[in-house]
């Protein structure tokens, strides 16, 4: 593929500056269509990012012959219906995270990719990220020795919008988003640690609603089990007070540890026997650039994306072994 064409399903608030904008600013990409239900959002967004054509309707932009790749950022109760149709009708898929709903529906997306013999991507962008390929580059090189453990933290208060059924995000509908921000968030640590550390094994969590604002879990423990036998402890808290907000991810080794966070990109902290130093590697304007470029990278036959369906089935299996789907 020479030339790798873009459209989107569902131009959404996530397309506006986090991934709509690399599509057309990297060399040999162009974003040639999007669709959103709404017709005149729809026609906004084209105009104001310079896109050809837009849609109202899913299967016209699939089926046009000027998209080649299409991108999915729809809420995660429909990724599973659009990227089989995409698949289907031939084209290569780039997925939000969530990847799916569950771990099964994960499985029929990877199964229809094959079947299809086209790529599908997941849009874990974590993996591309200069911030976590530092700390990559930290661990592959030992710098804090054998990895021993791992302790995730994300705790932050409920937002006045999650207090009113009235204005609650689809981010807390079961129906629509899965177990909520859990759902929402966690897939992106638990990839990352599977990008740093290797493969996740084996997980079991516990999981409540405490706050009672919404209808989905609030605080999710965990207890993780990699590979590579190095052990995790991870906790979520959606309610908690300002004071006790934290997002953090601090993996101990024989010779140190590293900490660093998930959202708020806090300087990276390795803690060694002889020394104690901080990093902050410069973030990219479109914080989901560097894997698209790494997508359009393997299209046109150069290195391979590291976010695909099969890495992030093994990131949708550990959510659903924590809330005890499997």
């Amino acid at each position: 593929m020479k030339s790798v064409k873009w459209g989107i399903i569902g131009a959404g608030a996530v397309c506006e500056r986090k991934s709509g904008p690399a599509f057309y600013e990297i060399e040999h990409s162009w974003l040639r269509a999007i669709m959103r239900r709404d017709a005149e959002k729809a026609a906004d967004f084209a105009k104001r990012h310079g896109v050809r054509r837009y849609y109202t309707d899913a299967d016209q932009l699939i089926n046009d012959p000027e998209v080649n790749i299409v991108y999915i950022a729809t809420p995660p109760h429909l990724h599973k219906e659009y990227a089989i149709r995409v698949l289907q009708a031939g084209k290569p898929v780039y997925v939000e995270k969530p990847m799916a709903m569950s771990y099964a529906e994960c499985l029929e997306m990877v199964e229809a990719a094959k079947q299809a013999n086209q790529k599908l991507f997941v849009a874990h962008y974590r993996r591309a990220l200069p911030y976590f390929l530092k700390v990559k580059d930290l661990i592959d090189s030992q710098a804090i020795g054998k990895i021993l453990t791992v302790n995730v933290r994300l705790f932050r208060p409920a937002s006045a919008s999650d207090m009113d059924k009235q204005q609650q995000t689809w981010r807390l509908k079961r129906e629509i988003a899965g177990e909520g921000y859990f759902f929402d968030l966690a897939p992106h640590t638990l990839d990352i640690l599977d990008f740093l550390l290797g493969e996740i094994s084996d997980a079991k969590g516990y999981y409540s609603n405490l706050g009672g604002c919404y209808d989905v879990a609030d605080t999710l423990s965990a207890i993780l089990q990699f590979k590579s036998g190095a052990q995790g402890v991870a906790e979520w808290c959606f309610i908690s007070s300002e004071k006790s907000r934290e997002d953090t991810i601090t993996i101990t080794g024989t010779e140190g540890s590293i900490r660093f966070s998930t959202f708020q990109f806090t300087p990276i902290l390795l803690s060694s026997i002889d020394r104690e130093q901080f990093f902050m590697p410069a973030q990219p304007d479109h914080i989901q650039q560097p894997l698209i470029q790494t997508i359009v990278d393997e299209l046109r036959g150069s290195c391979p994306c590291p976010s695909t369906g099969e890495t992030a089935l093994r990131t949708a299996k550990v959510m659903d072994m924590i809330i005890g789907k499997i």
